[in-house]
């Protein structure tokens, strides 16, 4: 799994080859904890089609005000070097899936 941070965001997130899920939460965050272990599970699973990784929003504010991240948990979709699509709050295990399912997708055919 990916720590992403303020200064390396760019180089790591936005250039990327391959789309990129970034899970912005907080160590206080308790739906936050209940998403990790999706997250990771993705991880695995998707890995082939897309990199993981996580954000701290206390420790890196830039980057979550610059995506007007207001809420976390939020799970943003990143894509040729722009946020494509986001999902706030914690919908559960299958929820997480069917909208990183539907978000590739719609990736794919832009």
């Amino acid at each position: 799994m990916k720590h992403f941070d303020d200064s390396d965001f760019s180089t790591t997130v936005l250039t990327s080859q391959k789309p990129v899920l970034v899970d912005f939460y907080a160590d206080w965050c308790g739906p936050c904890k209940m998403m990790a272990p999706v997250i990771e599970q993705i991880a695995g699973e998707y890995g082939d089609r897309v990199e993981v990784g996580k954000l701290d929003t206390d420790a890196n504010p830039e980057v979550a005000m610059r995506y007007q991240v207001m809420g976390i948990p939020t799970l943003g979709l990143f894509s040729g070097g722009a946020m494509v699509d986001r999902l706030v709050g914690y919908p559960g295990p299958i929820g997480i899936k069917s909208w990183l399912d539907r978000a590739l997708a719609k990736t794919a055919a832009a």
